[in-house]
């Protein structure tokens, strides 16, 4: 997990509407998220057309693009194969940390990392929410520094 939602699991009081996701993009791994996609009802994300437009939910869809903005059946759910200020999964994934989500273990994108992606991005979104998350993460760090 990245974007919002994995400030969110670090403590952020933020709040997001949707859903980004980064995964590997073996394979296998693009096999599974677009059987997963399809059980969603995943559509691409359009303004105009809320209920969203098919698409070929397939691994090899998959694999010739970068960044998906799609509805689901349970909300907007985003992938980013390579998000901004990044390399991608293997990148975001040495210093991820697993979260236990009600019996469901999810790497969750380390805070400096959606950080740092959040910077490169530079959208007005994000340039508002980055000092909320650096505070966030001076704040962690401290804790780490001195726990109690």
């Amino acid at each position: 997990m990245i974007g919002g939602i994995a400030a969110t699991l670090h403590g952020s009081n933020l709040r997001t509407a949707d859903v980004d996701i980064c995964p590997p993009r073996d394979p296998e791994n693009l096999t599974r998220l677009a059987a997963a996609l399809k059980e969603m009802e995943a559509r691409i994300r359009t303004s105009g057309v809320p209920e969203g437009l098919p698409f070929a939910c397939d691994a090899e869809f998959l694999s010739r693009n970068d960044l998906l903005n799609l509805v689901t059946r349970f909300g907007d759910f985003d992938i980013s194969f390579i998000p901004a200020g990044t390399a991608g999964y293997e990148d975001l994934s040495r210093k991820a940390i697993r979260f236990d989500l009600e019996s469901i273990v999810v790497p969750v994108a380390a805070l400096e990392d959606v950080i740092r992606s959040k910077r490169a991005a530079d959208r007005p979104k994000d340039r508002q929410q980055l000092p909320i998350l650096e505070t966030l993460l001076e704040e962690i760090r401290q804790r780490d520094k001195n726990p109690e």
